[in-house]
């Protein structure tokens, strides 16, 4: 699915399931929620932190579609073209940091 495909039928989705987008606001607060519940497994798995019982059985893909899936509504309610906006801020990035990462010790 591209990025495009996946604003669609998210738009599908919200429009024949979810009946509605929620506001701007209430979104930015959920997808703040699903980013929090990424870096809590994130710490768990990759970090220094154990899990309860009770995360041991999450899903870090479903979790991070989750982020996805509340990033492409904001993308569609705000107008936003995520696969405009991924390949602008791709080039800012290459020009950017051209040199920047090769020249840093810290990666070698």
């Amino acid at each position: 699915m591209t990025i495009e495909e996946a604003q669609q039928t998210v738009d599908r989705w919200i429009q024949t399931t979810g009946v509605r987008y929620f506001n701007e606001l209430t979104n930015t607060a959920i997808l703040m929620e699903e980013v929090g519940e990424v870096a809590r497994i994130m710490s768990r798995k990759y970090g220094e932190q154990s899990f309860k019982k009770s995360d041991e059985a999450v899903d870090l893909g479903d979790e991070m579609a989750d982020v996805l899936f509340v990033l492409i509504c904001l993308a569609n309610q705000t107008g936003v073209d995520l696969n405009a906006a991924l390949e602008k801020n791709l080039e800012k990035k290459s020009i950017r940091d051209a040199d920047r990462h090769h020249n840093n010790p810290k990666l070698k």
